[in-house]
């Protein structure tokens, strides 16, 4: 039995080093491709939030309109949207103003240096369709006129 035991102990092998170092490498080069790809995919979920936050603006403009005589248009505040939206992720948007046409027809919002991740973006007049379509490249980016 005990010499069963010892045979079978010189018999198992373990991992060299060079098999160790080869797993090591191998992690190496999969950890150096997937890192910049995820921090990618996080300053892209970024952007993509202060868009939807931006979007959110203009929809609670429209409810603000509804709620209130604006037929002839004018200039919304960030103080008179604050009981038709909220929440903590807006602060990032500082002063705000939401230009409305006569009519109601047409929602532009004007916000400075947002911060979103690495890159501000600057709200010039943008429209929802604008802010939709917009593709966020530079450092610095403007969305509307």
């Amino acid at each position: 039995m005990r010499q069963l035991i010892k045979q079978r102990i010189k018999n198992e092998k373990g991992l060299t080093l060079i098999e160790l170092l080869a797993v090591i490498v191998i992690l190496g080069i999969i950890a150096a491709i997937a890192i910049p790809s995820i921090s990618g995919i996080i300053q892209k979920s970024k952007e993509d939030a202060v868009k939807a936050d931006a979007i959110t603006i203009l929809n609670a403009a429209k409810n603000y309109v509804a709620g209130n005589d604006m037929a002839a248009g004018g200039e919304i505040k960030k103080a008179d949207l604050a009981t038709y939206v909220s929440g903590t992720n807006l602060e990032k948007f500082g002063e705000y103003t939401v230009n409305v046409s006569s009519g109601a027809t047409s929602f532009e919002l004007n916000a400075t240096q947002v911060e979103a991740g690495k890159r501000n973006i600057t709200f010039t007049n943008a429209t929802i369709k604008e802010i939709n379509d917009a593709k966020i490249t530079d450092a610095d980016t403007t969305i509307g006129d």
